[in-house]
């Protein structure tokens, strides 16, 4: 979960009452109280890790369980974050931090996966059906490469994969269609009767 969308009411009821585990960045004015604080290594970056319950009159109803709060520090940057989690069984603070860097590679990959893959949305909701739709578009991905690299097309990949769908019923030989060298283009002298006028 993003940091400008947490939203108590929802982490407890789809994640606390179901016993699901989130990890997401806690708000810089979260109002909230400390029942218990645990040493931690701060030279692994992690500055505290406390047992917190929301104070704040909306949220301590939205959300009346406690939750773990770490603040860590990214020493490259010098970024200090603050992360909440309901899962108390990880020991080290750290591999909390972690688990929410990880999740920026997940929505890398999505990222990647919109433009290059061309899947705008999920036709099926159950994991198997959204694993088949990823997997076959990935198959249609490196056959797109496969085919370029096999038959020297000069197009980018991108323009390929963009415009297969328009010829993939056209009976040419694919070289033909991609590697069709450019036509000059021929522009009329000012004047002639070929030439439209826009006035």
């Amino acid at each position: 979960m993003d940091k400008g969308y947490v939203a108590f009411e929802k982490l407890f009821k789809y994640f606390q009452q179901k016993r699901a585990f989130f990890v997401t960045r806690a708000k810089d004015n979260m109002v909230y109280e400390v029942l218990e604080s645990r040493p931690v290594d701060r030279s692994s970056g992690v500055l505290s890790d406390e047992t917190i319950r929301l104070s704040g009159y909306y949220s301590s109803r939205k959300y009346p369980d406690t939750m773990r709060l770490v603040v860590y520090e990214d020493f490259d940057t010098g970024k200090v974050y603050r992360f909440l989690t309901n899962n108390f069984a990880i020991e080290d603070p750290l591999t909390i931090a972690e688990l929410y860097r990880e999740r920026w590679q997940i929505e890398l990959l999505f990222k990647w996966i919109k433009p290059h893959l061309h899947i705008k949305t999920f036709y099926g909701t159950t994991q198997n059906a959204v694993y088949t739709q990823i997997w076959i578009a990935v198959c249609d991905y490196l056959l797109l490469i496969i085919a370029k690299k096999r038959y020297g097309l000069v197009p980018s990949l991108h323009s390929i994969s963009n415009s297969i769908g328009q010829v993939l019923f056209n009976r040419a030989d694919i070289r033909d269609l991609y590697n069709q060298s450019t036509v000059p283009v021929v522009v009329p002298e000012a004047g002639s009767a070929e030439q439209l006028t826009l006035w």
